[in-house]
């Protein structure tokens, strides 16, 4: 993979650089601050960026949220030295595609790398089977009861969520489970057409959306689509919030960063395989 390395501790910065070279990847630049990261990214083209949190010029939480916005195909590993555990929640949410504390070990690191290479793959081989057809399924989504959080006789989902990456790494998930992925949703309103259109069997909403966030839209959800399963997926799954999403009527939760073997257990139990 070709990777963008954004740091400002030199030794560091080396350090990555060559794990990630022996490993056969291609470091593509290495920067020091945040000011031109967003210029870099369109001229370097880096699949993979491990991003800094402490940066001189623009710290790592807002360029991780630009990143996300303009480039959604590029995966993105936060690292911190931060002892604050809200910043992982905010990184997840942001669209980071993996997490390191700092200090961390080299085995560390290649293993997020490794995950987020079988994960473009298996998002490629997706899009690859899907076709065209795929890429027009951004259309809405809409919601679903409490009651329904049992086995369901079709095998449809709906995925909402303002992240494109995170749908497209749900979407490979779901398809390679067996489900059919209908429809897709950038917001709650958008979710909420898309539920009352499409009627799915499993609909994974995100908490933090525009326009309509997911806990705002649930409620409207369930009432267009009463034997749809909703899945919130989150990066800051509180216990507040897991309680106000299950009153609302929500099956359950998906933690980000999303793991392949967390929702397929997830479904598992969902339609009690």
């Amino acid at each position: 993979m070709k990777i963008l390395i954004v740091e400002d501790n030199a030794s560091m910065r080396s350090l990555l650089s060559t794990l990630f070279k022996s490993q056969g990847h291609t470091v593509v630049g290495e920067l020091d601050n945040g000011n031109s990261v967003l210029d870099d990214i369109h001229r370097l083209r880096p699949q993979v960026v491990c991003l800094d949190y402490h940066l001189p010029g623009k710290n790592g939480l807002a360029l991780l949220k630009e990143i996300s916005t303009d480039y959604p195909d590029i995966d993105v590993v936060f690292m911190t030295g931060s002892e604050d555990g809200e910043i992982e929640k905010l990184a997840a949410d942001a669209g980071a595609a993996g997490f390191l504390r700092k200090p961390f070990g080299q085995k560390q690191i290649i293993d997020e790398l490794q995950q987020i290479s079988a994960l473009r793959q298996q998002a490629m081989a997706t899009e690859s089977t899907a076709g065209n057809a795929a890429a027009t399924a951004a259309v809405t989504a809409k919601q679903v009861p409490a009651a329904s959080c049992g086995r369901k006789a079709s095998r449809t989902a709906v995925l909402v969520d303002d992240n494109s990456s995170i749908r497209l790494l749900l979407k490979g998930i779901l398809v390679d489970y067996g489900l059919d992925v209908v429809g897709q949703a950038a917001n709650g309103e958008e979710a909420i057409h898309a539920a009352e259109a499409h009627q799915p069997s499993v609909l994974f909403l995100d908490v933090n959306m525009p326009i309509l966030s997911g806990l705002e839209a649930l409620p409207r959800i369930r009432a267009a689509s009463p034997h749809t399963a909703v899945v919130m997926v989150t990066g800051n799954a509180t216990r507040e919030l897991v309680q106000q999403a299950a009153g609302l009527g929500a099956c359950g939760y998906v933690v980000k960063p999303v793991r392949p073997a967390y929702v397929q257990n997830f479904l598992n139990k969902l339609f009690k395989r």
